[in-house]
């Protein structure tokens, strides 16, 4: 899709807070630092639209970008963040929880996990969760350009052993850098926002 009108909408809390247009809704979870608003921001072809840190858990709020006003990508706070007092975990992990499992405009979710290493505990938690919900997902693994391409089939063999994938699941390797994966992930939310 090409991207000319985007709009952050509305960084919300609670689901009040919510956007009431009806839009299909992407959200985007992955660790803290794993890319997520590099994503964005390579999806809708802006440098630095979505705020981007080398400070994990720099996002807190449930961030609604309306994309060409069809269809919202919501960036979700990263998890795994250990510099954040528990009880502010426990907030951010209440106000996901409840986004993930009561929205029903949510018509998929790209979880992004590092390109670089096998997934970690808390993301195959997190695909598990998903799974659980029945949520349509795609996989993306970020960062792939700091790996030689010699070692991608690698990559993604390592992902799928580790990840019980389920039929409807996909995997893309990603760039932000060289924008590896860009049409792929593009085909996939235009098919699950039925565009």
């Amino acid at each position: 899709m090409e991207v000319h009108n985007v709009s952050l909408k509305i960084s919300a809390v609670k689901k009040e807070q919510y956007p009431t247009e009806g839009y299909p809704e992407i959200a985007l979870v992955g660790r803290s630092n794993v890319g997520k608003s590099s994503l964005v921001n390579t999806l809708i072809n802006r440098r630095s639209y979505a705020r981007t840190s080398s400070q994990p858990g720099k996002t807190q709020t449930l961030n609604f970008y309306e994309v060409e006003n069809q269809l919202y990508f919501v960036d979700v706070p990263g998890y795994g963040y250990a510099r954040v007092s528990k009880k502010e975990r426990q907030k951010w992990g209440k106000m996901i929880e409840e986004y993930l499992t009561q929205r029903e405009k949510i018509h998929g979710v790209v979880v992004l996990i590092d390109g670089r290493h096998t997934p970690m505990q808390l993301d195959l938690q997190m695909i598990n969760f998903l799974h659980y919900y029945e949520l349509p997902l795609l996989i993306v693994a970020t960062k792939v350009d700091k790996v030689p391409r010699s070692k991608w089939n690698k990559i993604e063999k390592e992902i799928r052993q580790k990840i019980e994938f389920k039929k409807q699941d996909h995997l893309v390797l990603f760039s932000a850098v060289a924008k590896t994966g860009v049409n792929e992930i593009w085909k996939w939310i235009e098919k699950r926002a039925d565009f």
